[in-house]
């Protein structure tokens, strides 16, 4: 198995015996290679997820299509509307700067990350987010048993209570969006309301410190390139330079600038699973900013994956005809595509 340091010449086609979708893009793990282009004509669709929020059935049927399209042309969107307070989001970022410049090194490894079910939890140190690659990140993964059993999980339990009211906020979007999907496909729009009520999810703290000389001249990315392995994620849109998207219809990369207080919304591999391929599971990376001056700012991100529990069936919806992929459940089907992060051993497999 190649080294890390490899992995930063390495193109996600090197792993791709992990994937439970079809993933026929080619990329490199981190930004740097000469033939990548990028397309800087392409515009983020902007979608008012308040008009299902507040609005009346037409409202919504015209939410679910420009969803629907959004996410089937790119497999990800820009929620606005959608009634968090934006104070929340600055205040977010002010407490994961402490958290991660507070605590010595020890006192984090504590809460080292492990397997939960499907998803590895706690805290992963820098250049040790994956297997595959020396990612300029620390991360920290919070599931919905973190929120139940704080003093278990949070080396400081009283930030807990502070970011349930970011879970709760973004809990009450999941199933607009959902349903939104759902009727786009021509499915029953509540068929996963009870699956996705008290669902687990991932909120995942990421701390980008300021990049050294060394690490700068290394050819390595601040996270590298991949797709989420969930259903869709919420992600409150980064200050600072730096998120990347792969169109898949032209291969070009696509810079994302969200105006701040608005959500990043992309759809993962759950979501491709279940539709058939009709709702691609984005790719993206995060890059070092093009100004040299801005590599050593630090960066702050705070992503929250919406998951189903281990023990559910993954299925492609009833709705669509000719599926291409057998009933799995999700246990298997998540940790299978995770042991290329972690190691074969990480997959969980039954008879």
């Amino acid at each position: 198995m190649q080294t890390k340091e490899e992995g930063v010449r390495a193109t996600n086609q090197d792993f791709i015996r992990y994937d439970q979708v079809e993933k026929q893009q080619n990329y490199h793990l981190a930004e740097g290679n000469s033939d990548e282009q990028f397309d800087d004509d392409f515009e983020a669709r902007t979608v008012d997820i308040g008009r299902f929020l507040h609005g009346n059935a037409d409202d919504k049927r015209a939410f679910a299509t420009e969803l629907g399209d959004a996410l089937h042309d790119i497999g990800f969107a820009i929620l606005e509307g959608h009634g968090v307070d934006p104070a929340l989001y600055d205040e977010a970022g002010r407490r994961i700067e402490e958290i991660f410049s507070t605590l010595t090194l020890d006192e984090k490894m504590r809460f080292r990350a492990e397997r939960f079910g499907s998803v590895n939890q706690g805290y992963f140190p820098i250049k040790e987010t994956s297997n595959m690659h020396p990612d300029l990140v620390e991360g920290w993964v919070f599931c919905r048993r973190a929120f139940e059993e704080t003093r278990s999980f949070w080396p400081m339990p009283e930030q807990a209570e502070f970011f349930r009211q970011i879970v709760e906020g973004h809990e009450k979007l999941i199933l607009p969006v959902m349903q939104s999907l759902l009727a786009y496909l021509g499915c029953d729009a509540h068929l996963f309301d009870a699956k996705l009520t008290g669902t687990n999810f991932g909120l995942r703290l990421n701390y980008y410190p300021p990049v050294s000389d060394a690490d700068d001249a290394s050819g390595a990315a601040r996270l590298l390139g991949h797709e989420d392995i969930d259903l869709f994620t919420f992600l409150p849109a980064p200050r600072v330079e730096g998120l990347q998207v792969l169109n898949r219809r032209n291969m070009k990369w696509v810079r994302i600038e969200a105006p701040p207080g608005s959500i990043v919304l992309n759809t993962g591999d759950y979501m491709q699973r279940i539709s058939n391929d009709i709702f691609p599971s984005t790719t993206h990376r995060v890059s070092k900013p093009r100004d040299p001056r801005q590599r050593h700012e630090t960066r702050v991100s705070f992503p929250m994956a919406i998951y189903l529990w281990e023990h559910e069936m993954l299925e492609v919806l009833p709705c669509i005809a000719n599926p291409k992929y057998p009933p799995v459940k999700a246990i298997q089907f998540h940790t299978s595509i995770t042991s290329k992060f972690y190691g074969d051993g990480y997959a969980v497999t039954e008879a």
